[in-house]
């Protein structure tokens, strides 16, 4: 019973497909940003007539100020809930993530306007330190793609 119930609840909430990236620079670092009091990776709302990849690379730049991105494989899709305060619902969102490569020294240049106070490259321990203080479906997506 409490499966059906479950399953009930979650065909009934509003589903937002979104795309990410994992973004790595030459020296093999992450790119991470914080938001809302937590480490995270740029990601965002698939836009009507875009593909996903073209989302994801989109959102990567419009979040980090990063222009010269190559694409790579899909590593993962995440699913998390949350309640949209704006609309006033109980949305779940299916974020596909990609690998991304950023060529060369780029500025960083956080978007504020959704919330992103710092940008940082990290490896190693600051890695870590940026994971203890994310999301467990990040932390997910990040070991799933090989890079802690």
């Amino acid at each position: 019973m409490e499966i059906c119930v479950h399953i009930w609840c979650i065909m009934n909430k509003k589903k937002i497909t979104a795309g990410g990236g994992l973004v790595t620079n030459e020296s093999g670092e992450l790119l991470m940003i914080y938001r809302r009091s937590k480490w995270d990776l740029p990601k965002g709302k698939l836009d009507a007539g875009e593909t996903i990849e073209e989302c994801a690379l989109r959102e990567v730049r419009e979040e980090t100020g990063l222009t010269h991105l190559t694409l790579g494989k899909l590593v993962d899709i995440s699913y998390h809930e949350y309640f949209d305060t704006y609309l006033s619902e109980e949305i779940i969102k299916e974020t596909h993530w990609f690998l991304m490569k950023a060529e060369g020294n780029q500025e960083l240049v956080p978007q504020t306007e959704e919330d992103i106070t710092a940008i940082k490259w990290v490896s190693g321990k600051t890695l870590d330190a940026c994971l203890a203080d994310s999301f467990q479906n990040i932390v997910d997506t990040v070991r799933k793609a090989g890079l802690v």
